[in-house]
């Protein structure tokens, strides 16, 4: 059988004494009343007394109780219900002039027969801890305040397609909650052909790990096109896949506006045909490309005849109103190929693609009858009818510009007139 001596006993209960002192955590026994009767020296320390300052007095002694509410709850529980308690306490020190606030173990102390006698408890100072968890949580608050009052949509995702982060503006587009979204993958949240077109351009940041601008254009629910601006720069932390920063920014009203002024460019505000500059750019183009692939092109030019006289019997209302009805019979004869323009005035002219000097002189033939059979009805007593002269020429192989193709275009029309209009004349 082990024998303990007296010697052991003072060796162990001085060691142990060694070991809690050593302690940064304040460790400490309470009587029923709460009086203290054992600390640490950290709690000493704490309260900046002495042991026999400490010893057998109360907390009073040492806090404000009426600033340190949860000290009080704590023991109350414990001794009362017999149970271990874990909580924090924001405790105001007399010594310190401050309130500190610790996380604390708390337990009773049983005697033989199963009674509370008191309690024993372990605290340790969380005060900066703390200050640095309402620093970050302030600072993630307004973060997240101003990313999500910003009028784009922002995202970060891995390379494995993993959302990491969405601001409310993103959560709204996809018609979800940002905490829903966060931690899944694009195609988990979005339709699959969505997801697979922005993951394009962000397959594309991952392999060049460089700021990558991109124009973006999908449909929303009700199938209209959505245009946006996004900016994806590379986004690395140690010890975690890559990731991207995305700024999307929704432009499709500007997009709209923009074609809206190319559309106007290009078309002639009376007709809603194309104008001259959209009709020089193209032929130059057709061109080119009859040239380099040796196939036919042709050019019909046309002028409503005595089209001043028109004006002076109908007014330049009535006139712009003859021009309208001249485009849309012209419009209705095109093939999906064919380019129609308003030059100029009352002068139209045709671009046609692969077809013969004699296809094009049926085709000029047609529209000549079918404009003299026009009856243009309006704000005047009677119907008003026109006729049109015609010049048609076709791409010669010693062509060295398109240059010389509208030329002979404009004599062939000036001959038709010349030789009494309402015809059509080819060279």
């Amino acid at each position: 059988m082990l024998s303990i001596n007296k010697n052991t006993v003072a060796d162990f209960d001085y060691i142990k004494d060694q070991v809690l002192d050593s302690i940064d955590s304040f460790i400490y026994t309470k009587d029923l009343q709460g009086n203290y009767t054992y600390v640490n020296q950290a709690v000493l320390n704490l309260f900046e007394k002495s042991l026999d300052q400490v010893i057998g007095f109360a907390d009073t002694n040492f806090f404000d109780l009426s600033l340190s509410k949860e000290l009080k709850n704590n023991d109350r529980e414990v001794i009362e219900k017999g149970i271990r308690v874990e909580n924090e306490e924001s405790s105001f020190i007399r010594a310190k002039n401050e309130v500190r606030i610790f996380k604390v173990v708390k337990k009773p102390l049983f005697d033989l027969h199963g009674n509370v006698i008191g309690i024993c408890g372990i605290s340790t100072d969380i005060t900066v801890e703390k200050k640095l968890q309402e620093q970050v949580a302030e600072q993630s608050f307004l973060l997240d305040t101003m990313l999500n009052n910003i009028d784009s949509h922002i995202y970060v995702k891995d390379s494995e397609r993993t959302f990491l982060y969405v601001n409310t503006r993103t959560a709204d587009l996809f018609g979800n909650s940002a905490a829903n979204i966060i931690g899944k993958k694009d195609i988990d949240i979005l339709p699959k052909n969505i997801a697979d077109h922005f993951y394009t351009s962000d397959k594309k940041v991952f392999e060049t790990k460089t700021k990558q601008v991109i124009e973006e254009t999908v449909k929303d629910e009700k199938g209209n096109n959505c245009h946006y601006i996004s900016t994806k720069v590379p986004f690395n932390q140690p010890g975690k896949l890559p990731a991207i920063i995305g700024f999307s920014t929704e432009v499709t009203e500007l997009f709209e506006l923009k074609e809206k002024f190319k559309q106007l460019a290009n078309i002639d505000s009376l007709t809603n045909l194309y104008n001259r500059r959209y009709f020089t750019l193209h032929i130059e183009k057709e061109y080119l490309r009859a040239k380099r692939y040796s196939h036919p092109m042709t050019l019909i030019s046309i002028d409503i005849d005595h089209f001043k006289s028109i004006n002076d019997k109908y007014g330049h209302p009535g006139g712009d109103q003859i021009l309208i009805a001249v485009a849309n019979k012209l419009k209705a004869s095109l093939r999906q190929t064919d380019i129609l323009a308003r030059i100029g005035g009352e002068e139209f002219s045709i671009i046609l693609p692969n077809t013969s000097i004699a296809s094009a002189i049926q085709f000029a033939e047609r529209i000549r009858v079918e404009q003299s059979e026009l009856r243009i009805t309006g704000e005047w007593d009677s119907e008003a009818s026109i006729s049109v002269s015609i010049g048609v020429s076709s791409l010669l192989t010693g062509d060295k510009s398109f240059d010389e193709l509208l030329s002979r275009t404009d004599k062939a029309l000036y001959q038709a007139k010349k030789s009494g209009r309402n015809r059509v004349c080819h060279l």
